[in-house]
């Protein structure tokens, strides 16, 4: 009888024992996103979540997106507490491989979680933080870096010359870190950027098609050093403009999927005259849900 009742205290210990550890496993719970209107980044990035916990970024995992948009992952497994403490999502575009474990500065969409939900975009403080409806654009066609004025629809500048002197052509927020806008000239179905710039007074980064002594604009003579498939000086005459905004570092050498401005460039379009560019906010969007 004392043997029974000893091995049944013992098994009585060894039961609470295990009951106990398994009680001091971690809980899970999914968080899933329901996003579109991204874009394949290629083999050299990657795009990552982040859950705000007690005011400190937590990963979610990474993922990527097909050539239709589709993501490769949209759900995670995270432990139960964080994501139930979670009050934001933000989600960023990453180096792959990535040298480091914190976010980094190009957070593409975010939102605020209430209750269990947060709808994604854009204009949220954490991401861009504007919606870009304020944003508008002006430029003109014309070759200011030679001399040679058989060519003028070979270039194109953003910038306002209609009170006789070049003045602002674009209206474009300040960006956050992380990013840089960019301007476009679709030549014969082929993006060519003019530079990239973060303010729209003073050149932008570039002038390798142009001559020398620029308007002090965003903008770009394509006269030299023209890209496969195009041979410069050329007419930009039922092309496009653009302006993107682009991730810095930026990993693709064609526009982001970001463009708040796109316009045609009329057939025949004269030079020296001002035209407009149009808004195009079709933005990428979504939802994190835990």
């Amino acid at each position: 009888m004392r043997l029974n009742l000893i091995s049944l205290i013992s098994f009585s210990l060894l039961a609470t024992l295990f009951i106990s550890c398994g009680d001091d496993e971690p809980t899970t719970d999914n968080l899933t996103l329901n996003i579109s209107g991204l874009e394949d980044l290629g083999e050299s990035a990657v795009y990552e979540g982040w859950i705000m916990v007690d005011g400190a970024p937590q990963t979610t995992g990474t993922f990527t997106v097909n050539e239709s948009g589709d993501l490769s992952k949209n759900s995670f497994e995270l432990d139960a507490e964080a994501l139930e403490k979670a009050t934001a999502f933000i989600l960023t575009v990453e180096p792959s491989p990535d040298p480091s474990p914190a976010p980094s500065d190009v957070h593409i969409l975010a939102g605020d979680f209430s209750e269990n939900e947060a709808g994604l975009t854009i204009g949220h403080e954490a991401a861009l933080g504007n919606d870009f409806s304020s944003s508008a654009g002006k430029y003109i066609l014309a070759t200011p870096t030679d001399m040679d004025d058989s060519n003028e629809a070979s270039g194109i500048w953003f910038l306002d010359n209609s009170s006789g002197a070049p003045e602002v052509g674009l209206e474009l927020p300040t960006l956050p870190a992380g990013w840089a806008y960019e301007g476009w000239a679709v030549i014969d179905g082929i993006p060519v950027s003019t530079g990239t710039f973060t303010s729209v007074t003073g050149q932008d980064d570039s002038a390798v098609f142009s001559g020398a002594g620029g308007p002090p604009f965003p903008g770009e003579d394509f006269l030299n050093d023209a890209p496969a498939g195009l041979s410069f000086p050329t007419d930009l005459s039922g092309g496009k403009a653009v302006i993107s905004i682009e991730p810095v570092p930026d990993n693709s050498p064609d526009p982001f999927v970001l463009k708040p401005l796109v316009g045609d460039i009329p057939a025949a379009a004269p030079v020296h005259s001002v035209l407009t560019i149009d808004q195009h906010l079709n933005f990428p969007t979504g939802s994190a849900s835990k």
